[in-house]
């Protein structure tokens, strides 16, 4: 018998220079998938107001919070002003109503109106660790200036029937603008 003879194993197939794949077309590709996302952006952002905070409506916690106390409201901010949340409590302590507002700079400042005693208050919502820093007057009213938890400034005034309280991780003077806004 005649031993069997191995046929050589063919060459690997191999591309042309002109059939493979090149770095042009990657960049096709990728343009293929940009262009759709960028202009999906640029609606978001043009049309639908899309960097523009959630703004909410506090006039039902204002309305709520009302039938317990006088509430200060503001007056005279500008557009740049938004109300991020409005909540309103009634406990056995007191009533609270909380506004959350975001500034000019994007940077958020919580005030709350409360019937509960301040010395219950005041360290709830500032912190066991705030320290008195002066006063700041506006209008009728003199507030008391505190540091608070780290990077937190408050301000509190305490009348006869109600607690005003500003608590915020912003500069001193858009503090300033709020309490000043308020009547």
């Amino acid at each position: 018998m005649e031993p069997a003879t191995s046929a050589p194993a063919p060459a690997p197939a191999r591309l042309a220079p002109k059939e493979g794949r090149r770095p042009r077309d990657m960049i096709y590709s990728l343009l293929v998938l940009l262009v759709p996302i960028a202009l999906v952006m640029v609606f978001w952002k043009v049309v639908l107001d899309g960097d523009k905070p959630l703004t909410r409506d506090p006039s039902s916690a204002i309305q709520s919070a009302s039938r317990e106390f006088t509430v200060a409201q503001p007056a005279g901010l500008s557009d740049d002003w938004y109300v991020q949340s409005a909540n309103f409590q009634k406990t056995d302590t007191g009533a609270t109503l909380r506004i959350g507002y975001v500034d000019p700079d994007a940077d958020p400042i919580l005030l709350v109106q409360s019937t509960v005693p301040a010395e219950t208050l005041v360290p709830a919502e500032v912190g066991d660790e705030g320290k008195r820093t002066g006063t700041f007057r506006a209008g009728n009213r003199t507030w008391m200036t505190y540091t608070g938890r780290p990077g937190e400034t408050a301000f509190i005034v305490t009348e006869q029937n109600r607690t005003i309280v500003l608590v915020g991780e912003t500069k001193q003077k858009n503090m300033e603008t709020l309490a000043a806004a308020l009547s």
